[in-house]
């Protein structure tokens, strides 16, 4: 095993909101990238108000997580003032939480007016990525004490350039993706022990060298390296005959066309050895504009494949497999691994579609949990939901007793045992169940087999028993994206009760 400094390399998640980073968090990032609302090249992104930027920075920080945020546009005359005032906010970001009344401070009981004090926390980015040398100075003015990476849109391809950074105080460069593993090896052995390579270890490729891309300028007028990429690579192309104008000729590859710049994704979840090996100190996935289920299932498989290959490389090779399954069901174009290896051929794109693969549906992340006392008296005379209700029975979690009032709503309240038969109309079956609020991504149904993703690589597969609307009405489904259910799920086996924590990501198979 080839080991760097006897460190793990960082892996490096993207965020595209305040869910998404706390996603990333949870599943196993060492560090997240996020963009604000100006200089992060993603201007269609969700992005992040200062004020979730420092809510999510306090979040990463309470959970030992870096938070780096992005600023590298190629910037004109126009951006630099505002740039330099971005910075200082940057530099002076602080997170009041919403909850935090001192303990123990209360208001006095004839003024009810009276203020509660609140923990300010410091919620400043731990680095920012810059790519364009303007923006890389005026930084290092407004905020000398500040990490600077410098980005991948520099053309950061050999050792000089790297070396050319150093001097000016970067800290870490970001390899361009047109870097072998065995040029950025020679990289790290001519620049200095503590200055750190940063490379792209999975997501899209960009056809255009470092991503520095003028076709979305030249068609629409969106320049792609001030954040506003329409993504033209992926268009269908066709080809016209000088001397019949208006008269598109296809590239046959099929109906639909010919995707002639449409690169594959990239994927080294099999060569993550060779890429701790070449000596890179963080692992970057990319993706600022993908969904919760997308950042857990990369950060959850990256995240067991790097400390698989820490407990020995014999690990890692074991569970190759269960990797590439997870890996399948993110939402992909195909994969390759890029430049790594050698120049890309034509195998590496894909000239039949633009279309993204996926194997399973985001449903939604479980924000709460409660407990409710309900009456499953008509579903077991009816016969319904028996296995559940009879292994309840069984275990006395749910019993018989008198119809609820408002002095009778708990777990004491309730009496074991069956009811006697002159009692049988007034009594009921009780008990509680918990139930899981998530705001819905996509449809699901009363019924359906689904997944929950735990950050531990397991996949506990539940079946959904109930669903109800915020009124607490029953819901045979849930159609309407983002609405905020009720839901009880349970084991779809043993049909107990399932691990279920907040933070949680529900998927459901799309085959």
């Amino acid at each position: 095993m080839i080991v760097r400094n006897g460190k793990k390399p960082e892996l490096l998640i993207p965020a595209s909101s305040l869910e998404v980073l706390k996603t990333a968090v949870l599943y196993g990032a060492d560090a997240v990238y996020v963009g604000g609302e100006v200089f992060s090249l993603r201007a269609k992104a969700k992005n992040f108000s200062m004020e979730d930027m420092a809510e999510g920075i306090a979040f990463a920080h309470e959970h030992g997580v870096k938070v780096y945020v992005t600023a590298n546009v190629l910037a004109h005359n126009e951006d630099l003032e505002e740039a330099r005032e971005y910075f200082a906010a940057l530099r002076d970001l602080r997170y009041t939480p919403k909850d935090s009344a001192a303990e123990g401070h209360e208001a006095d009981a004839e003024d009810t007016a009276a203020e509660v004090p609140v923990a300010e926390v410091a919620a400043q980015p731990d680095a920012l990525i810059i790519s364009d040398p303007g923006m890389f100075m005026i930084a290092r003015e407004v905020w000398p004490e500040c990490e600077i990476h410098v980005s991948t849109q520099a053309n950061n391809t050999n050792y000089e350039t790297y070396l050319f950074w150093w001097k000016l105080g970067a800290k870490r460069v970001v390899s361009a993706r047109e870097l072998s593993l065995r040029e950025i090896r020679e990289i790290r052995d001519r620049i200095p022990e503590e200055m750190e390579i940063e490379s792209f270890i999975h997501g899209s490729m960009c056809i255009s060298y470092s991503g520095r891309c003028l076709l979305s300028n030249y068609f629409t007028g969106r320049d792609a390296n001030q954040g506003n990429c329409t993504h033209p690579c992926r268009w269908k192309y066709a080809v016209m005959e000088e001397s019949r104008p208006g008269e598109y000729l296809p590239v046959f590859e099929n109906e639909r066309g010919t995707f002639l710049f449409n690169s594959k994704d990239l994927c080294m979840i099999e060569h993550v050895p060779e890429m701790i090996a070449a000596g890179i100190d963080s692992f970057k996935i990319e993706g600022r504009m993908k969904t919760a289920l997308y950042v857990a299932s990369v950060t959850r498989t990256y995240r067991k494949a790097i400390d698989d290959y820490f407990l020995g490389e014999e690990v890692y090779q074991k569970n190759l497999d269960w990797y590439r399954a997870e890996i399948a069901k993110c939402t992909y174009r195909q994969y390759s691994t890029g430049f790594y290896f050698g120049k890309p051929s034509a195998e590496n794109q894909i000239y039949d579609n633009s279309t993204y693969l996926s194997e399973s549906i985001y449903l939604g992340i479980v924000e709460e949990k409660m407990l409710i006392l309900s009456d499953f008296t008509e579903d077991y005379e009816k016969g319904e939901n028996l296995p559940w209700i009879q292994a309840q029975m069984k275990e006395e979690k749910l019993t018989w007793m008198g119809a609820p009032t408002e002095d009778a709503m708990s777990e004491e309240a309730m009496d074991a045992g069956e009811p006697a038969e002159e009692d049988s109309k007034r009594q009921r079956l009780m008990g509680f169940l918990e139930l899981i609020q998530i705001t819905q991504r996509n449809k699901f149904c009363v019924g359906d087999h689904i997944e929950i993703m735990k950050r531990d690589g397991r996949d506990l597969s539940v079946l959904v028993g109930a669903i109800y609307n915020e009124n607490l009405e029953p819901m045979e489904s849930a159609p309407h994206a983002k609405q905020k259910l009720w839901v009880w799920l349970v084991d779809d086996v043993s049909f107990q009760r399932v691990d279920v924590e907040e933070g949680d990501v529900l998927r459901q198979d799309a085959n």
